[in-house]
This record gives structure tokens, C-alpha cells and sequence, in this order.
């Protein structure tokens, strides 16, 4: 019997979904896929903010080389497995419900291309980054060369496909594959419980204010700088209709809003 991948909690506004194949370094397989897929499609409507997270030593060790080497796949059977790495993986970006994501040791491969999909990434100090696809005779094919390439350029995710070397985490920060380091040996607080911090800030956010966000600034990088600047306006005209939009500026008018500083 097939062991659940993801295992769900739930904290106010905050689902914790969590990678629970520790055994494996949590690599990802044609199940998993699916599983991922069908929860990031029917995320409860009361969940505002998910925070994903890894058991074990490791967040994602990307695709379980086991599976695609004993079932010894087609061209074209490969190909719907792609498709569906792409599917799952379009359902935590463009969802519509921010995603931060709490990584550690190995974030390799399709790990890679899972973390490259949330909005915001915190990684342990022990985190490290990689595609070895080039040395494992095959390529990439969750993503990476849409969503990981746009975030590190791409010149750098052929270097990186080539050479097969590993980016600890100060390198993967600087190429933009973390937003935030947490070194408990340097006294900072363990990066889920910061990953957690962060949730529940983003989930007091306005709920028009989150989706817009999430969803329309990587459709907008797609388009002409026209079409763009023209979708930005109506997207901020939607947003301005939201229903708390007054209150929140009438918090600012009022002074009793937090001002924006290097403290905030």
C-alpha cells in the first residue's frame, strides 16, 4: 500500500502541509505527483496562507530515480509525466493562496523545482541547492527551465545542469533560491518556526491583496511591457474593491496603522 506523501495539519488560517517520505529524502514519485496535485486543487476555503515543510534531513531529494528507472518509461509515457509535474506544480504558484516554504538539507532536482514553485523560501543553514539532471544522462522536467531559470537566469541553471555542482545556501540565497537563511548555531530562531512567523503574517493580509499578488505578477512578467502595465491597472482597480480596503487605509489616515520602517 502506498504511503501518503503529504500529511496535513492545520493551524487557524495556516495549513502545514508536510513532505512525509523521509526514508527517501522525500523524492517525489508518480503518486506523490498526483497527491500534490489533487490537495493544492481543493484547498480549503478557509486556508489563507500554506506552509509547506519536509520530514526528515532533507526537504525533496526531486525525482525518485528508482521508480523511472524500473519502469524504464517511453518518450511518450515521460512526457505525461512531465505534464504532471507541470500541473501540480502550476497549482502551488498560481493557486492563488501564498506558499512558504521551510526547507533543509537537500533541495535537488525536482525538490528544486517543487521549492521554485512557493512564493516564499526559508531554508536551515544545512540547506543546499542542485540539478544534476546532466550528470544523470537526463534533463530536467517539473519546471525548472520556466520557474527555477526565471529566478537564477538562466545562464546560471546551465552552469549549474552542467557542471552538477551543489550551491550551499549563502550561494543560493545571492542567486535568489532562499529569501531567508536561519542559522540556529548563530542563535537565529529554526527556520520553520520563522516559516511559521512569516504565514501568519501573510495570512492578516487582505485576502484580494494575497491572490493578486500571487497569481498576477508572474502572468504580467509573461506579457509586453503594454499588456502588462495595462493588466497592473485593472488588477489594482479589482483589488481596490475589496472589502476591507477602507478600513485598512482608514488604519493608515488615522495613524493607527504601523508606520514602515527598518524595524517593521
Amino acid at each position: 500500500m502506498h504511503k501518503p506523501y503529504l500529511s496535513v495539519t492545520e493551524d487557524g488560517p495556516v495549513a502545514v502541509v508536510t513532505l512525509s517520505r523521509p526514508e527517501k529524502r522525500n523524492a517525489i514519485d508518480e503518486a506523490s505527483v498526483n497527491e500534490i496535485e489533487a490537495w493544492f486543487s481543493n484547498i480549503p476555503p478557509h486556508i489563507r496562507v500554506v506552509l509547506m515543510k519536509a520530514e526528515g534531513d532533507h526537504f525533496c531529494a526531486g525525482l525518485d530515480l528508482r521508480e523511472h528507472h524500473d519502469k524504464a518509461r517511453s518518450g511518450v509515457e515521460f512526457m505525461r509525466v512531465c505534464q504532471g509535474w507541470h500541473r501540480a506544480f502550476d497549482r502551488i504558484q498560481h493557486s492563488g493562496v501564498p506558499v512558504v516554504a521551510v526547507m533543509q538539507g537537500a533541495v535537488v532536482g525536482g525538490g528544486l523545482e517543487l521549492a521554485s514553485a512557493a512564493h516564499v523560501r526559508v531554508a536551515d543553514a544545512s540547506t543546499y541547492f542542485a540539478l544534476p539532471e546532466g550528470t544523470r544522462g537526463i534533463f530536467t522536467g517539473g519546471g525548472a527551465t520556466v520557474r527555477t531559470a526565471r529566478i537564477i537566469t538562466p545562464g546560471r541553471m546551465v552552469e549549474m545542469m552542467l557542471t552538477g555542482r551543489v550551491v550551499d545556501v549563502h550561494e543560493g540565497k545571492a542567486m535568489g533560491l532562499c529569501h531567508y537563511i536561519c542559522d540556529e548555531a548563530k542563535g537565529d530562531k529554526p527556520a520553520a518556526e520563522l516559516g511559521m512567523e512569516l504565514a501568519r503574517k501573510i495570512a492578516g493580509n487582505a485576502p484580494l491583496s494575497n491572490y493578486a499578488i500571487v497569481t498576477g505578477i508572474h502572468k504580467i512578467a509573461d506579457m509586453s511591457a503594454t499588456d502588462g502595465l495595462y493588466t497592473e491597472g485593472l488588477i489594482m482597480a479589482m483589488v481596490q474593491s475589496g472589502e476591507d480596503v477602507q478600513a485598512r487605509l482608514g488604519d493608515f489616515v488615522h495613524k493607527r496603522a504601523h508606520k514602515v520602517t527598518l524595524e517593521s
